[in-house]
């Protein structure tokens, strides 16, 4: 009998464990997300820039997105090699709308908008609601090539929760001081690396918000992609703005 007991209390102890360690990624994706979305509904211009791999510039587009609770998005491209197209993130639903025509064509969020930038990279802004994992442990990061100077960081092991998310699982790097992103492996479903992410923040030695986020392709053509934040202001849209 003590032999069970024993037992049960080990494996209650080991689910408290897990349920605690849950509630921990959780409140750490939560602090993180905070340097990307600073409010629920957002207005952010977005410029998104594909530099060759030897580093000359190749394209550059302009965005408005709309990031509205309850996984809504819409995202308004400003150039005029686009102008008037529309992308609609609805749940784990994405459309394009085209300026001339009344049907919407159905997109995954992996559809590239520029470069490596993808409908998923722009339109969702938060890991804390569409990822679940476990902390791998602390470790030093940043990235030298850049000359970022090293740190202690928290390495995060993160799987999708939901089917509506640009990658299946996430290597995630945070700042253990203040939670910041600092870089991040991404992988499709395949489990392949489909690219590194890199973020800068506005003030490295006391960041408050993501300014910008470099996208390095590792699939096919290794360019890189600047995905800048230009502006955030908080903003709710109409519900018809958010319907098809």
């Amino acid at each position: 009998m003590k032999f069970l007991t024993r037992l049960r209390l080990v494996a209650t102890l080991a689910v408290l464990g897990l349920q605690a360690q849950a509630q921990d990624i959780g409140t750490l994706l939560k602090a993180a997300d905070r340097f990307r979305m600073s409010a629920d509904n957002l207005q952010v211009e977005t410029q998104i820039s594909v530099f060759n791999s030897d580093g000359t510039p190749d394209k550059e587009r302009r965005y408005t997105v709309f990031a509205q609770a309850k996984h809504q998005s819409l995202v308004l491209m400003q150039s005029p090699a686009e102008k008037g197209q529309k992308v609609l993130m609805l749940g784990d639903d994405f459309w394009l709308l085209m300026p001339n025509s009344q049907r919407p064509l159905r997109i995954t969020p992996m559809q590239k908008l520029l470069g490596d930038a993808s409908t998923g990279d722009v339109a969702t802004m938060s890991w804390a609601d569409d990822y679940t994992g476990a902390l791998v442990g602390e470790e030093r990061c940043g990235d030298a090539s850049e000359g970022a100077a090293q740190q202690a960081c928290l390495h995060l092991s993160l799987n999708a929760s939901r089917k509506g998310v640009t990658y299946q699982r996430i290597e995630l790097w945070l700042g253990k001081a203040r939670r910041e992103p600092i870089r991040a492996d991404l992988y499709v479903q395949s489990d392949k690396l489909a690219k590194q992410a890199r973020f800068v923040m506005d003030k490295p030695a006391a960041p408050t918000m993501m300014t910008e986020m470099v996208l390095r392709d590792q699939l096919s053509n290794h360019k890189e992609t600047r995905v800048r934040y230009l502006s955030r202001k908080e903003r709710s849209v109409p519900e018809t703005w958010l319907t098809m």
